[in-house]
């Protein structure tokens, strides 16, 4: 890749800004060495990728598709294994039939996956027995064991990261296109998912006619064998761009564009709390050309938004901007509406999503951080109800979810309690939805979805013992 096209962006100048949640490495001239050889490593994705990524968007913008986006909320070494991430990307293939039939529209599917490692904190450090320590800023940066060693900022756990982000991508492209992506067999693994569940009434209805509409195709000749759209997908990755080090090193210059890509992910957003217009974050996602990102919580003002959505799509390029929003469930309805409302007005071309896990965290009685069922599903619905009242498209959701059964969001129909936390409960950061309360998720958005084209107002039904 070599610059055909001169900026006044370039990708260090975020280094003259002011920048929240990037840690203060001891050894600097160590940080100085890594970077350089990153910047000598090869692109985990590809140009050409992130500009098919951002043509998606664009019909999501348009109200021609639907974004489906998740994955762990922070992804670690200690777990990296194939099997984590096939049965990570399975449930996501999984959500994606329930909603493609829900909502007629296609799936844009992004996987939080392959680079989301760093984690901003809400204290730049900790306190235990009265012992301080620097905050877990994820595996990117520092260890999460509370020992001063592992707590220091490590240089080295950027290379340590891209190697283990190559090897995710390398997999999740075979998944991709190799089969394992096969809308039969996907839709073959819903259905015992609807015969095992203990609210399975509720869901045999739609999975009933997404069999139905599988039979008349292949009674028509269109199987896997005879269309490849049938046993291949497209699939992309994001992360949060959180440690500029890292996304400085990974971002270059398409030699068939001149401009500056992020090559890091096909996908990057900004945090709620790195989202300051004259920060750092702000200005070195500003000049990469992939689709971006940007979290919306419920200190957003309207006239902030609008500024920020100038700054980061000054073309009003459709497919460049999604705003994710996270308000939690008791605000959705009063903080989302006013947003919805002016950018609307103002003309601004953006993907509307909803993540409704980061406002809707709690502690629970036994001591662990959870997120209660009941509060995901009404921020969902919340969000569903804004768009529908201003008319606008309610684009996708966002979830932080994982292939394993774990037990850290209670709830669901499985009816996890608090008691039950502590049984699997093996996140290194933030609470996550299992397998099941996922899926489960998808068939009701999906029956929320079928709602709406039919032109009716249904709430949105929550599980029993929720």
């Amino acid at each position: 890749m070599s610059a055909t096209k001169t900026s006044t962006w370039t990708p260090d100048g975020w280094r003259s800004k002011p920048v929240q949640q990037v840690p203060d490495y001891p050894d600097g001239d160590a940080l100085l060495r890594v970077e350089d050889s990153l910047r000598n490593y090869p692109p985990l994705v590809f140009a050409g990728e992130a500009r098919k990524l951002k043509a998606d968007l664009a019909k999501v913008a348009a109200g021609e598709a639907f974004l489906l986006q998740g994955g762990d909320c922070a992804e670690s070494f200690a777990e990296f294994h194939p099997n984590n991430i096939r049965d990570t990307f399975r449930v996501l293939l999984q959500m994606s039939v329930a909603l493609t039939y829900g909502a007629s529209l296609p799936m844009v599917k992004v996987g939080r996956m392959a680079g989301q490692f760093a984690k901003p904190r809400s204290a730049p450090s900790e306190t235990i027995d009265g012992v301080e320590l620097p905050s877990y800023r994820g595996d990117i940066v520092n260890g999460i064991e509370f020992d001063a060693e592992a707590r220091k900022p490590d240089p080295e756990r950027l290379v340590r990261a891209y190697n283990q982000s190559a090897a995710t991508l390398n997999l999740l492209r075979a998944f991709a296109q190799g089969g394992f992506a096969d809308l039969h067999k996907v839709h073959a693994w819903n259905l015992r998912f609807v015969a095992g569940s203990s609210q399975s009434a509720r869901y045999e209805e739609l999975a009933g006619r997404i069999d139905e509409a599988l039979a008349f195709m292949a009674a028509c000749g269109l199987t896997a064998e005879t269309v490849p759209q049938l046993r291949e997908t497209d699939f992309y990755t994001s992360h949060e761009a959180l440690l500029l080090h890292y996304e400085q090193a990974l971002t270059r210059v398409d030699s068939l564009t001149g401009e500056w890509y992020d090559t890091s992910a096909h996908f990057l957003w900004i945090g709620d709390r790195t989202r300051q217009l004259d920060g750092g974050h702000v200005d070195f996602l500003s000049g990469v050309k992939n689709p971006i990102g940007m979290k919306c919580g419920p200190s957003l003002e309207v006239d902030d938004l609008l500024r920020l959505i100038d700054r980061l799509s000054p073309e009003n390029e459709p497919g460049r901007l999604t705003l994710i929003c996270r308000m939690g469930h008791d605000q959705v309805l009063e903080k989302l509406s006013p947003l919805v409302r002016a950018v609307a007005r103002e003309g601004r071309q953006v993907v509307w999503a909803c993540d409704p896990m980061h406002g809707n965290t709690i502690k629970s009685a036994s001591g662990y951080k959870t997120r209660p069922f009941d509060r995901i599903l009404t921020e969902v619905q919340g969000f569903f109800a804004v768009h529908r009242a201003e008319g606008t498209h309610a684009g996708g959701v966002h979830f932080e979810m994982t292939g394993q059964d774990v037990t850290e969001c209670i709830g669901g129909a499985q009816a996890i309690s608090d008691e039950r936390l502590g049984d699997r409960y093996h996140t290194h950061c933030d609470p996550r939805l299992n397998a099941n309360q996922a899926l489960e998720l998808a068939f009701l958005i999906a029956a929320e979805l079928k709602a709406e084209r039919a032109g009716r107002d249904l709430p949105l039904q929550r599980a029993a013992g929720a």
